[in-house]
């Protein structure tokens, strides 16, 4: 599966930004997908996944209630809706695609697009 992440920018706190990751190469309503982030000096981090049918979704605490990760299949196409944002959710962020379990561990990913950047200014 190739992924290329999309979205990213310099938006106020509080505001709102949508990205997006789109697929090819595979079957992309086989996969579930994730979106992690890594801000300068960290470890990347989970954020939120979804499974390849879009019917469950998983959310790190940090993001949950602000966050909403969705996914189209039609499209091949999957989506992370950030709302009310931080200066703290500044980082890279990253679409990770994978066919196991572990939604939340970024080893238990096998695909990964190459992330795009998001600013919150305080």
């Amino acid at each position: 599966v190739q992924l290329q992440a999309s979205g990213g920018g310099l938006v106020q706190a509080g505001g709102s930004l949508r990205l997006s990751c789109a697929a090819s190469g595979r079957t992309f309503s086989n996969y579930h997908m994730g979106w992690f982030r890594q801000a300068p000096g960290k470890e990347r981090e989970f954020v939120a996944a979804i499974s390849s049918s879009g019917l469950s979704t998983y959310y790190s605490d940090s993001v949950r209630g602000r966050f909403t990760i969705s996914k189209d299949n039609a499209k091949n196409t999957v989506y992370l809706q950030m709302n009310s944002l931080k200066p703290e959710d500044t980082a890279v962020y990253y679409c990770a695609a994978t066919l196991g379990y572990s939604w939340d561990l970024v080893n238990g990913y096998d695909y990964w697009g190459q992330g795009t950047l998001v600013t919150v200014s305080s």
